[in-house]
């Protein structure tokens, strides 16, 4: 069965080659941005490049679960390294509008409290950085079942960048509407057995 195959491949594959292929993308952004490739507002569009490939590996994340639950692909050995490359592409995306596009400290408290997206926006990366800290073996240890809730913020922290996303287009896309489905419906493959353990 082709799900035994990817099993075994899992098994073999380890982690530490994807987190230097996950950081691939900055390089190659930079360097489009430098050379005039990323449009007429380059920065615009390595913010949104960032925040994008963000989303996307903080889905990839959500998705681990529901494969092994549903197909029984057992890839659980990889979902740290795609929350935390989803951080990291979080980190990058705020990064960039602070340094290199606000640049103002006063401009970006003003941002942050007057612009509903930038709001929904700053606060999954505060849901998202608690997350990030405590994504190594000895947090585990330390906060034993405690970890777990703690990490079921992963949810409304994932959703809300899905949010920030789409009330950040101004016109209509068909984008941001999908990856906000896709969202939703992952979340809700795990609301049931979340409730029942919640009980």
């Amino acid at each position: 069965m082709l799900v035994d195959h990817i099993n075994k491949f899992a098994r073999k594959l380890p982690t530490w080659p994807l987190y230097l292929l996950s950081l691939l993308p900055v390089p190659i952004l930079l360097y489009q941005g430098v050379t005039g490739a990323l449009g007429v507002e380059p920065i615009k569009e390595l913010e949104h490049e960032l925040g994008e490939i963000a989303l996307q590996f903080l889905i990839a994340g959500l998705l681990i679960t529901p494969l092994r639950r549903f197909f029984g692909a057992n890839i659980l050995k990889f979902r740290r390294m795609l929350g935390l490359m989803g951080f990291t592409y979080v980190a990058l995306h705020l990064l960039v509008w602070l340094v290199l596009d606000v640049q103002v400290i006063a401009q970006i408290w003003a941002d942050i409290l007057k612009r509903p997206y930038i709001t929904v926006g700053m606060a999954s990366f505060l849901l998202l950085l608690p997350l990030a800290l405590t994504s190594n073996n000895w947090s585990i240890r330390k906060l034993g079942p405690k970890w777990r809730q703690l990490h079921k913020l992963t949810y409304v922290a994932v959703a809300m960048g899905g949010l920030h996303y789409l009330m950040l287009v101004k016109t209509i896309s068909v984008e941001p509407v999908v990856y906000m489905v896709v969202i939703l419906g992952l979340i809700s493959l795990r609301w049931r057995p979340l409730v029942q353990r919640l009980a």
